[in-house]
């Protein structure tokens, strides 16, 4: 090799050799670098460190059945040290890029449909039991089978499907979509900005970053999408000093008054893991259980197979490899989350940042555990990233899992239909797990009604008949008297 070439390697960010963190990471074997893992690691923390803030406020916010509430600071500390070891954990032994932290959705469960029945403790002791519970089904194989049971365009149309759920997480979080009251009595049920148009210096940051996040993506820039979230952060933090700007959201852009803050691991271990049978009786917390069973294992499914996909770690039959592996650390992230309070941890979808990086590897997943790590101390200072700054790197992300609609055949209405039902529902839902219901039950009411029932894997019928009582939820509770 010529010394211009050995040069151009350098530059291009690849190592030199394969060293053993390359051959454990297989991170060359992957087409990736330790540059691009770097930085996608650093994309997908800023893309999700809004649950440093997101969680303590939903969490802290309710009430259990004896009025008491959760610590705001001990709740910022259970989310940072969750996320942190389990997406370490899963880098090392799950070998994808894909980092976990408690879930949006399952916190919201457990605060204000878990807690008002029973105490913190037995809400929490739920989610541990909930965990073991998904680590009894991977253990047993059945996890895994469902997955590999499900049709591989099906499967790329979830991924469809969560590229625009989290790009409309993206625009809600900035504020640039807003739901409107129904006070206002309009068929419209979102809406342009807050007032229909948009306004404010939050949102200019906002559509700022949108075009120069696309910009930096079309030009095939390095690092486009950090660069971006960098970059209007800092352009947020001149804005915030220098202009009068009502409200940022969740997170202002603004230097802390101090960098350093002391953790307080008060909270780990305060759960009851039977207590809730004596609350609230057996046959509530047997249906409580399972809604929080269903919706964390086809998240994750969802998950995993989006981010996977997205990073091309599909094989041929599109099968995520290490999935065994992969699903145990989730189950188990379920039940550190439970046992530290901090709610019910799983796989995030805002991974698929990382990915829109360059991240092909569990390497990624120490930089952003250990980030996450640094949190713990250094949590003023990380959170300044506003969710204007952040949301750009979502609406990106969102169009590159978009591309992958072109492998589904929109002629085969068998696998078009079900497959157009889970894109639509994941975002109009604001859910993963309605989408992916929606379109198992289409795919086996599909394959029933053209006479080719056996063609549909004994999984998807067991799969479908759960989601069948999933969203049957309610008349069958009314019936059961809970």
């Amino acid at each position: 090799m010529s010394e211009a070439q050995k040069t151009a390697e350098r530059q291009d960010g690849a190592p030199p050799a394969a060293t053993g963190v390359d051959r454990f990471f297989r991170i060359t074997e992957r087409g990736s670098t330790y540059a691009r893992e770097i930085r996608g690691g650093f994309a997908t923390f800023f893309t999700m460190a809004y649950i440093l803030v997101l969680n303590p406020l939903i969490l802290g916010s309710a009430k259990d059945k004896f009025g008491d509430q959760l610590d705001p600071v001990q709740l910022t500390t259970a989310t940072a040290l969750v996320a942190a070891v389990m997406t370490i954990v899963m880098g090392v032994g799950g070998n994808l890029p894909l980092a976990l932290a408690a879930g949006l959705g399952l916190n919201a469960v457990v605060a204000f449909q878990l807690a008002p029945l029973m105490s913190w403790d037995d809400a929490m002791g739920l989610i541990v039991l909930e965990g073991l519970l998904i680590c009894v089904l991977v253990v047993t194989g059945l996890r895994e089978a469902v997955m590999h049971a499900i049709p591989q365009q099906l499967k790329q149309a979830i991924s469809v499907g969560i590229g625009l759920f989290i790009a409309l997480i993206g625009f809600v979080d900035a504020g640039f979509v807003t739901r409107i009251p129904d006070a206002a009595n309009t068929t419209v049920p979102v809406q342009l900005g807050s007032t229909g148009t948009l306004a404010g210096w939050p949102m200019l940051v906002f559509c700022v970053g949108v075009l120069l996040t696309i910009g930096l993506l079309a030009r095939k820039v390095r690092g486009a999408i950090l660069v971006s979230i960098v970059t209007m952060t800092v352009v947020a933090l001149v804005i915030n000093a220098l202009a009068d700007v009502e409200t940022w959201g969740l997170t202002t852009p603004e230097w802390p008054d101090k960098i350093v803050d002391t953790p307080d691991f008060g909270l780990l271990g305060q759960f009851s893991l039977f207590g809730a049978f004596g609350q609230v009786g057996v046959v509530t917390v047997v249906l409580l259980v399972f809604t929080l069973i269903l919706s964390d294992f086809f998240d994750t499914m969802g998950t995993v197979v989006g981010v996977s996909a997205e990073a091309g770690l599909l094989d041929e039959d599109g099968k995520v490899p290490g999935l065994g592996r992969v699903l145990l650390i989730d189950g188990a992230a379920a039940v550190a989350g439970g046992a530290a309070s901090a709610s019910s941890a799983t796989s995030y979808i805002e991974s698929a940042a990382g990915v829109g990086e360059g991240a092909r590897t569990g390497f990624a997943n120490l930089v952003t555990g250990g980030l996450f790590a640094l949190a713990l101390f250094f949590t003023p200072l990380l959170t300044i990233v506003p969710l204007q700054a952040a949301a750009p790197a979502l609406v990106a992300v969102g169009f590159l899992m978009m591309t992958q609609v072109k492998h589904i055949e929109w002629d085969r209405y068998e696998i078009a239909i079900p497959a157009f039902l889970t894109i639509a529902v994941m975002p109009f839902t604001y859910s993963i797990t309605n989408g992916i219901g929606a379109g198992f039950l289409a795919y086996v009411l599909i394959k029933t009604v053209l006479g080719r029932a056996k063609e549909v894997h004994w999984l998807l019928w067991g799969a479908s008949a759960l989601f069948l009582v999933y969203f049957a939820i309610d008349p069958i509770e009314q019936l059961l008297g809970v």
